[in-house]
């Protein structure tokens, strides 16, 4: 009986992802962002561009804004590991770039942010 109650809690171990994020705290948390980036489906840039379907796109890609010349020579494509990155301290992930934002410091809340802009397709 106990090898049975080790197995299943094993196997429950196994099955439960290590990365639990968010997307509805995610969002929440995106207000400190929301101030310059838009998240509606084609809608326009503010002081930042639009961020609707920003996972997996390549960074500095959308032609209706103006990015910085060091993120566009950055060649990233916007995975969740980099969108993390990013949100935690732009300027550590891409020296030079003009976005104006510390980061978000709680990796917590950078994986939720994370799992709210990669539910935005």
């Amino acid at each position: 009986m106990h090898k049975l109650v080790l197995t299943a809690a094993a196997v429950a171990l196994v099955a439960t992802p290590a990365f639990a994020a968010d997307a509805k705290n995610g969002k929440v948390v995106f207000g400190r962002c929301a101030i310059c980036h838009n998240v509606q489906k084609g809608g326009p840039n503010g002081l930042g561009p639009n961020l609707f379907g920003v996972a997996g796109r390549k960074a500095a890609s959308l032609a209706s804004f103006s990015y910085s010349g060091a993120l566009q020579r950055a060649n990233i494509t916007w995975s969740n590991d980099k969108l993390k990155a990013w949100i935690m301290g732009p300027y550590r992930l891409v020296p030079g770039t003009k976005m104006a934002f510390g980061g978000i410091t709680n990796a917590s809340q950078a994986d939720d942010v994370v799992a709210y802009l990669d539910s935005l397709k």
